[in-house]
């Protein structure tokens, strides 16, 4: 009778364990961030807080005529995590925002996918934005750099205000993007940013995760 016990015990620990390792909580915020979390600046600096909220802690970005990143450096193959999810909210978009311009490339939320290359200027990134001219669901390269491909998850102002629970597959999106195998990824970026327009945007972060299929 023990030892079946002690089997249904161990079935059940292992299915728990593989459970657990099916997703990875990059940040949930609800401790503060985490020391992984690096600053880059670009102009200005864009001000991140962790805020209180009845659904627990977020992240908000709070940025005024500012460009800064918070960049979470973690290795990962997203061929084995292919899906990353987080949710997300804004107060407002970019009015003189356009994707396809250089001093118009603000925008009120943007979560990265960095694949670093030993040669840097051959990196690539894709980047998820709340598109302000872009409609929801195109791509199109960064004005700045064309091996960083930018997907509009959401666009415009219908869902301002909301919060809204996104999913990707990123190892789909790079091949689709970039036709071919994706390398390892480096990090994850988070950017609100309206340093191009002078404009003001808040945005709010939270449950950034990825996972197994």
């Amino acid at each position: 009778m023990k030892a079946v016990l002690f089997a249904i015990l161990f079935i059940v620990c292992l299915s728990i364990n593989c459970a657990a390792g099916q997703i990875i909580t990059i940040d949930d915020f609800e401790n503060g961030l985490k020391p992984q979390w690096e600053c880059e600046m670009f102009k200005g600096e864009t001000q991140y807080s962790i805020v209180k909220t009845d659904n627990g802690h977020v992240l908000k970005a709070e940025s005024n005529a500012s460009a800064s990143a918070l960049i979470f450096k973690y290795e990962y193959d997203p061929q084995n995590y292919p899906i990353l999810s987080w949710r997300w909210k804004v107060e407002n978009i970019i009015n003189k925002g356009d994707e396809m311009k250089k001093d118009s490339d603000d925008y009120a939320a943007r979560v990265c996918v960095i694949f670093p290359h030993w040669f840097p200027s051959l990196a690539k990134k894709i980047t998820y934005l709340w598109g302000n001219k872009l409609p929801k669901g195109k791509h199109t390269p960064s004005p700045y750099y064309s091996r960083s491909i930018m997907v509009a998850v959401e666009s415009g102002n219908e869902n301002i205000g909301k919060w809204i629970t996104e999913r990707r597959n990123v190892y789909k999106d790079f091949k689709m993007c970039f036709g071919e195998e994706p390398p390892p990824v480096e990090g994850i970026a988070i950017m609100t940013d309206t340093d191009n327009t002078g404009e003001s945007a808040i945005a709010y972060y939270d449950d950034i995760k990825i996972e197994k299929l």
